[in-house]
């Protein structure tokens, strides 16, 4: 059985979400966060050195990072759900926002929240990260023009990926000129295998608010 380690609002939120859509049997262990530093607690370090999350177990093997966690489900227990065949140009599309997923797009974002912890908020950085934000969040709306998922306008693993980034950009950044990106972000959050983890799991602060 997959045993997913998951830490309260974080990304391993969309590791459940993706064994919920693709129905296969897995068991979740939560850790709750500092009080203080909201950091993942040193328990996790028993799972993995980094003592990060998301991570998986699955018999003997241990996985983390969430777009090779994402990869890895769907391969070996997705019966072709989610995933492009390969040697299709969808494959290849599907692989790239897997990636850009956790490098380009979410970067930014997390340096605007670490920098808003500073006593200056980052002052002198914001400028860039705002730029950078607004070019990472600009190229995601523009290639949702039209469609309601990212690859081949079909619900993929890809989708699951970027969600986190269309959860917490309002948090970071006016998605008042982001129509495509707000939409897709309702659109994720309103597929019923993600419900169902909402209603059986503990509250998640970058869901929906109704």
């Amino acid at each position: 059985m997959i045993t997913i380690h998951h830490l309260i609002h974080s990304r391993s939120q969309r590791i459940i979400w993706l064994c919920e859509e693709i129905g296969i049997e897995y068991q979740v262990i939560t850790y709750q966060r500092d009080p203080i530093t909201s950091l993942a607690p040193p328990e996790l370090e028993a799972i993995h050195p980094l003592g990060k999350s998301p991570v998986i177990t699955d018999g003997e093997q241990t996985i983390i990072e969430s777009g090779a966690i994402i990869d890895y489900l769907l391969r070996h227990y997705g019966t072709g759900q989610l995933l492009p065949q390969p040697g299709r140009v969808e494959h290849e599309q599907y692989l790239q926002w897997l990636h850009y997923g956790e490098s380009g797009a979410v970067l930014p974002l997390m340096l605007k929240l670490y920098t808003s912890k500073l006593p200056d908020g980052g002052a002198g950085l914001q400028p860039r990260i705002n730029d950078e934000l607004a070019r990472h969040l600009g190229y995601v709306e523009k290639c949702l023009e039209g469609v309601d998922w990212l690859v081949g306008n079909s619900f993929s693993g890809a989708d699951i990926q970027l969600s986190f980034v269309a959860e917490v950009a309002p948090l970071l950044y006016s998605l008042d000129d982001l129509p495509n990106l707000a939409a897709f972000r309702d659109r994720c959050q309103n597929r019923p295998a993600y419900r169902r983890v909402l209603a059986n799991s503990e509250p998640y602060a970058y869901g929906p608010k109704d």
